[in-house]
């Protein structure tokens, strides 16, 4: 049995090796290329992978997609859910109904009762959270109108799996009665029960997961941090999506479904960033294995049995998803580049289809055999999106242009300074400007074109290209230069451009920004001393002016800003440690800030008479300091 496993991990894992950086080098996603491996290594190939062991790896590799979806529930806090909520139900809700209407009505022409049409129309109006979102994280498209778009409906399909997997025990009712009440599958500790009975638990195990992620899994995870051991964390990150998997699987639900719902409650988790960075590289070796199972799932006999039928169904489910997606598109006012993208992106069925199709076939609301069929049209549909996706960038859109996601190679930079700036936005270009009237120049990276061509036609010389890449800093000077000032808006990409400077270039002095407190405990736990929260000066600027409004001088007031901008800097380094144990961080946060005030306060009185500081307070001061702070 050991030696199986060690096969069978080698097979997978030199299948994935070999295909993926293949399909890169073709300008392929990686998905196509997992795709594509697991057709090698499948049974209708090269036969590395049985039917029966490639069913079992699937349902392992699941939990990739788990994972996932409990990811996408953490980063879902309600304020941003409240500002997707006309793109979630209208675009999201509008899809899903008719799609699921027309093609319904398609399932009862093809000969299909209603139960049976009812259930396939709802399954095939689902597209894929998997392909979709990594296929547009690869390609830097998730924030363009086609990325937010396509976010809202996968977010909106994920919601909906609750209200159909309530309603497929309904469909059953009648196939179970004319069964004896038997044979779902056994799977289910709900197997046997009256449909509305499974409907009302299916109900109550959502209440359950939300209860419990609410009131139960903060203060377990406030216990755990208390250990100060990352590894116990980590399994306790685990334990959470595993254990909420297995409770859903038990009452005959989606584990998909009830860690995405787990994840939206614990998203304003003090706990939430470190469990995004414990469980997403095993987010992505499980969706990678899945792709995998998924191309040595589909069934080439099947396909072969009856080619005409299969590639028809694909073709007309694709065809009528992709109407109604290009026609929604346009009534939301996508461009017609980034309606292309949409629409072709989320044409195909989902991965959610396996998990309802094979619980239609242990509800017996369709034969096995009918079950195959959708089972192989939703592989090959998967299968086709990655490569739609590919024949509408290179052959589509050029003839369209792609105006929200420029398409162009990095700069080759001409110019190497002592400074490096990365990421020239509203901050960074602040940085740059003061730097100049001060005569030090530097080297300026950003990654938005139209950014770029505008600064350009400012008068500064920017150059385009991802700063995380080695290869541009290395062209930039980073092996030469002094100091890299770090202006990103992105906290991810923030820490991968440290992670890549402290491994190549650990010379080189980084000063970086951070957009909150937050972000700046992470990134002094990566080793970084000169870290800048963004509103932390503009704040104590604004405190400072208050204080002069009331009539203090400015000198005094100035140099209490300055005070409390050190007294907080400190209690920066000295609660960063504490932040993963909630109680202890607010009690020594509420005592740091105590203390602070009590500094300040012997500050003021260590003050000069008031009336004898004048000198700051003459019009040539006043406006040479307020001009400098600008």
């Amino acid at each position: 049995m050991e030696g199986d496993i060690l096969t069978g991990a080698v097979v997978y894992l030199a299948a994935a090796v070999l295909c993926v950086p293949v399909a890169k080098r073709l300008g392929l996603s990686s998905v196509l290329g997992y795709l594509i491996a697991g057709m090698i290594i499948g049974p209708f190939a090269l036969g590395f992978v049985g039917r029966a062991e490639g069913a079992e790896v699937m349902h392992v590799a699941e939990f990739g997609v788990v994972m996932m979806l409990f990811l996408i529930g953490l980063e879902l806090e309600p304020e941003k859910f409240w500002r997707m909520r006309k793109m979630v139900f209208g675009l999201g809700l509008s899809q899903v109904l008719i799609t699921a209407a027309i093609l319904f009505g398609m399932a009862l022409l093809w000969g299909l009762g209603w139960r049976g049409g009812l259930a396939v129309g709802l399954a095939f109006a689902l597209s894929s959270t998997a392909i979709v979102l990594q296929t547009l994280k690869e390609k830097n498209q998730l924030n363009t109108s086609a990325g937010q778009s396509s976010f809202a409906v996968l977010l909106f399909q994920d919601i909906a799996v609750i209200p159909i997997l309530a309603l497929l025990p309904l469909l059953a009712v009648e196939a179970a009665t004319h069964d004896g009440g038997g044979g779902h599958g056994g799977e289910s500790l709900l197997s046997g029960l009256p449909g509305w009975l499974q409907t009302l638990a299916v109900l109550g195990s959502v209440g359950v997961i939300i209860l419990a992620g609410r009131y139960l899994m903060g203060p377990f995870l406030r216990l755990i941090a208390k250990t100060r051991l990352r590894e116990i964390f980590t399994a306790s990150a685990l334990l959470i999506v595993v254990a909420i998997a297995y409770l859903m699987q038990q009452v005959g639900l989606s584990p998909a479904l009830g860690t995405f719902l787990g994840g939206v409650v614990l998203a304003n988790s003090p706990y939430r960033h470190e469990l995004e960075s414990d469980l997403d590289p095993f987010k992505g070796l499980l969706l990678g294995l899945f792709f995998i199972a998924v191309g040595a799932s589909i069934n080439f006999e099947l396909i072969l049995g009856k080619p005409v039928t299969i590639l028809a169904i694909v073709l007309a489910v694709m065809v009528v998803k992709g109407l109604i997606l290009f026609i929604l598109g346009r009534v939301f006012k996508l461009s017609l580049d980034q309606n292309l993208l949409f629409t072709l992106g989320l044409a195909q069925v989902g991965e959610f289809g396996f998990v309802l199709f094979t619980f239609i076939e242990d509800l017996h609301i369709l034969p096995a055999d009918e079950v195959g069929t959708a089972m192989a049209v939703i592989a090959i549909s998967m299968t086709l999106t990655p490569l739609l996706m590919l024949v509408n960038e290179h052959f589509i859109q050029p003839y369209f242009g792609t105006t929200e996601e420029a398409q162009r190679p990095a700069d080759t930079v001409e110019d190497q300074h002592p400074v490096i700036i990365a990421g020239f936005a509203h901050f960074g270009s602040t940085v740059g400007r003061f730097l100049r009237a001060n005569g030090v120049e530097a080297t300026i990276l950003d990654n938005d074109s139209d950014r770029v061509d505008l600064l350009r036609s400012l008068g500064f010389k920017v150059y385009y290209g991802d700063a995380t890449r080695v290869d541009l800093l290395r062209s930039a000077g980073a092996e030469n230069a002094r100091i890299l000032v770090s202006a990103i808006d992105e906290p991810s990409v923030t820490q991968e451009l440290v992670e890549n400077v402290q491994k190549h270039f650990p010379h080189l002095q980084l000063m970086v920004r951070a957009k909150n407190r937050y972000e700046a405990y992470d990134l002094l736990d990566m080793g970084l001393d000169d870290v800048y929260r963004e509103s932390l000066d503009t704040s104590v600027r604004l405190g400072v002016d208050v204080l002069r409004k009331l009539g203090h001088r400015t000198y005094s007031a100035t140099r209490l800003g300055q005070n409390f901008l050190k007294y907080d800097e400190a209690a920066l380094r000295q609660l960063a440690p504490e932040r993963h144990d909630y109680e202890n961080y607010i009690q020594q946060a509420r005592q740091s800030i105590a203390y602070q005030e009590q500094l300040l306060q012997c500050d003021m009185d260590r003050m000069p008479d008031p009336s004898s500081d004048h000198a700051w307070d003459s019009e040539p001061m006043r406006a040479a300091v307020e001009s400098g702070e600008d």
